[in-house]
């Protein structure tokens, strides 16, 4: 993250592969019009800035060498530490809906379970800050994460993208061996004798499903019973 003219320089000649645009600069004409003539990816943070800021800072990168679709946004409010009710995560899919762009979240709150509700909201990239002693000195420390902090975000982050899933409703793998387990089959409420008629006081429903479904319970009521039944006993048909 340049903050002048003469980092951009600098860290250019290091190599990043991506620069990133802090919220400060989105306004800053000279500062975005050489980055964007750098030809890199881009992560640009919209801090205190409205759709049309983002949008007129967008248009200064395009049209001056930088490609579309390698800028990221982020969403982020811009205070240390930011008040919880100030977040606005929701905004995250309003710049993705305005601008058809990747989207992430700059996180200025005490704590990771914001991080972790953006990541699940569909971030894909999350900023931190990050210190090595909250009691330090400085205007951001107690918003950053200690080292211990910053590999428990890592590493929760990883479970929640795999938590994601394709959105496809199913049964899982793990949950296939419980359906017999945990569903339910018709079974005699009590002993029935050949010829009675299954009614509500005869039939009942119970685990495990390894008999004829309990989604099937109306459909055996008043059907005369072919064989006898001891309590418990599932029905067959």
């Amino acid at each position: 993250t340049p903050f002048d003219l003469e980092s951009v320089d600098l860290l250019n000649e290091l190599g990043l592969k991506i620069f990133k645009i802090p919220s400060g600069e989105i306004t800053n004409l000279p500062y975005l019009k050489k980055i964007a003539k750098l030809n890199k990816k881009i992560i640009l943070s919209t801090g205190m800035a409205n759709l049309g800021e983002i949008e007129e800072a967008l248009n200064v990168l395009c049209k001056n060498g930088a490609k579309r679709q390698n800028i990221t946004l982020l969403h982020c409010t811009t205070e240390y530490p930011a008040p919880f009710d100030e977040v606005n995560l929701k905004a995250m899919q309003s710049l993705k809906d305005a601008f058809k762009l990747d989207v992430g979240y700059s996180d200025h709150t005490q704590g990771i379970h914001i991080s972790l509700a953006a990541v699940a909201l569909g971030a894909c990239v999350i900023e931190k800050h990050f210190t090595l002693d909250k009691n330090m000195s400085g205007p951001d420390h107690k918003a950053s994460l200690e080292p211990h902090e910053l590999k428990t975000l890592c590493i929760q982050i990883r479970q929640i993208q795999k938590a994601m899933g394709d959105g496809i409703k199913k049964a899982s793998k793990s949950e296939r061996k419980n359906i017999n387990i945990v569903r339910k089959s018709l079974v005699a409420k009590k002993d029935i004798q050949k010829g009675e008629i299954f009614n509500e006081e005869n039939l009942t429903t119970k685990r495990p499903a390894n008999g004829i479904s309990a989604m099937r319970y109306e459909e055996f009521l008043g059907k005369i019973a072919t064989k006898n039944y001891k309590e418990d006993e599932l029905i067959r048909e």
